[in-house]
């Protein structure tokens, strides 16, 4: 009798490589994938629990498909990713029919909890998390994680605690994973971490070397792989961003010239209270570095709105930093307290209503920096890696992460190609296809 299983993602671009990870574990363990209900056995939710309303979310998701949807009686649903109560208990006190807690960094053993319920699946030799070698879901974007958990401790966030302290990867293993993409024609690697700038990896020797600090070799040492390709990394934190890493970022051909560089707030005694361990003045100078090594070089941020006992003059202190540091792109969060931070002890005393204005006001600011960025662009070139058609346009992110739409052409997808500028839109930039420079 064959067995089926639904796979439900939410979070950032690290709890979708994860998926990637577990979609292979369950094709390993005799499971296939199906989109139909009524065939589901395995219900796994890989979630994101950074703020509350996250997982609230994923609580009333789970309370919808076991009231609403033709499920068997006998569906099992596992729920994985960055939650933070790591027991059953906890969780099937929510639910209508028990939910299992199975951690994501323990997949290699899942069959031994598996098995209780799905007697013919094949038992594993357990292996650690990153042997287990992902079914990717696209055929030339890849996430490549590099390493796992944080030791930062912000007071808002809980990976330290769902996903345990920072462990790197072999920077070797990393190297055969990305060698493996390209030869198989990938054309966008991006290197995933909660911070990937503390990454710690055993060196491996270069040919030309010019760099002492493990992350920057590992870029060097990529960007060493013969091919046509890109690689990106998410996630730095300020306090990590060192000289080496500006280096490398200016020096290497196939590193794209953007930088996501989370700041969460322009105020210091904020940043101070969220345990973020630099000012803003620092963060600046760090704007400054970049821009100077890398003058054509895009950033983007993540800020929280309403953080416990944000002033109004507090805030139009992150006003006037998107202002300065002229962002092209930001992920604006309301705040939202989670139990285990420290944040969690403080007032909540920022009203829902003042958040959302102060969103509406960050986000007003950043639409008027990328309109006026991207007009600057009009006539020009850029080379676009095309993802995907909606309508008329194929769309597709440039080597600064800029997202481009425009018409013409045959099956693109997956290519690269030479677009030029004709607009530039609030949120992009729109072109035409340059056949003859792809």
């Amino acid at each position: 009798m064959k067995l089926f299983y639904k796979i439900i993602t939410f979070g950032c671009q690290m709890n979708v490589s994860d998926s990637e990870r577990v979609l292979a574990y369950l094709k390993n363990l005799g499971f296939q994938k199906t989109d139909d209900w009524k065939k589901v056995d395995l219900l796994v939710f890989n979630t994101c629990s950074v703020r509350q309303s996250a997982e609230n979310r994923v609580v009333g998701q789970i309370n919808l498909i076991q009231k609403n949807h033709p499920v068997k009686k006998e569906l099992k649903i596992v729920v994985t990713g960055c939650i933070l109560y790591h027991d059953d208990k906890f969780l099937s006190g929510k639910f209508k029919y028990p939910v299992l807690f199975l951690p994501i960094k323990e997949l290699s053993r899942w069959d031994q909890k598996l098995v209780r319920y799905f007697p013919k699946i094949e038992k594993r030799v357990a292996k650690k998390f990153f042997k287990i070698s992902p079914r990717y879901n696209s055929k030339f974007q890849a996430y490549v994680p590099i390493s796992f958990g944080c030791d930062n401790f912000c007071a808002y966030c809980v990976v330290p605690y769902a996903r345990g302290r920072e462990e790197s990867r072999p920077m070797e293993e990393i190297y055969d994973e990305v060698k493996n993409l390209i030869d198989r024609g990938y054309k966008e690697i991006t290197l995933l971490g909660q911070n990937v700038n503390s990454y710690k990896g055993e060196r491996l020797k270069v040919k030309d070397d010019k760099f002492t600090e493990p992350f920057p070799q590992l870029l060097e040492l990529l960007n060493s792989i013969k091919g046509d390709f890109w690689v990106r990394f998410l996630t730095s934190h300020p306090k990590d961003l060192s000289d080496e890493l500006i280096k490398a970022i200016a020096s290497l051909d196939k590193v794209m010239k953007y930088l996501h560089l989370p700041v969460q707030s322009g105020d210091n005694q904020i940043l101070k209270v969220m345990n973020r361990k630099y000012t803003v003045e620092h963060y600046k100078k760090l704007i400054d570095k970049v821009r100077e090594a890398v003058p054509e070089i895009m950033i983007s941020t993540d800020i929280i709105v309403g953080f416990p006992g944000e002033t109004n003059e507090q805030f139009e202190n992150t006003v006037k930093l998107f202002k300065v540091a002229k962002f092209e792109m930001a992920y604006i969060n309301r705040y939202s307290p989670r139990e285990r931070t420290a944040a969690f002890n403080l007032e909540d005393n920022v009203s829902l209503k003042e958040k959302k204005r102060r969103e509406k006001e960050l986000t007003e600011v950043l639409a008027e920096t990328i309109k006026t960025k991207s007009q600057k662009l009009v006539g020009k070139f850029v080379k676009v890696l095309v993802e995907r058609k909606k309508d008329q346009f194929w769309l597709g992110k440039d080597e600064r992460f800029r997202t481009a739409r425009f018409k013409g052409g045959g099956d693109l997808i997956g290519k690269f190609v030479k677009v030029k500028i004709t607009r530039g839109l609030n949120w992009g930039l729109e072109g035409e296809y340059e056949k003859t420079r792809s």
